[in-house]
């Protein structure tokens, strides 16, 4: 998947928004931030879930999904490998991170 797909299908999540957060693209609901793209590097993007959808998109997908780094992946944020990454799964993973960010 490439950053501009991804990009495009954060941005169909109806209200989303791009902005930016420490240098780094980040697509937000309500002002609160939901994906970003090029964390850790310009290869990955993230995604804000529930600490169980986390578990769930990594044992689907372990190639394209991971924790990341430290306390925020122990708190549900979790990098994607743009590269082998799926319209679908990218998909789904939006949409549970933007019900993960309207319920809190």
């Amino acid at each position: 998947m490439t950053v501009e797909k991804f990009r495009s299908l954060a941005l169909s999540i109806p209200e989303a928004s791009e902005s930016a957060h420490m240098g780094h693209a980040d697509f937000r609901l309500e002002g609160r931030v939901f994906a970003t793209l090029g964390y850790p590097d310009e290869r990955h993007a993230m995604v804000k879930l529930a600490r169980q959808q986390q578990e769930k998109f990594v044992k689907i997908a372990p190639d394209v999904f991971s924790p990341c780094a430290g306390a925020w992946g122990r708190r549900g944020a979790t990098a994607v490998r743009l590269a082998s990454a799926g319209v679908g799964l990218i998909r789904a993973a939006l949409e549970e991170a933007r019900r993960e960010t309207i319920r809190n």
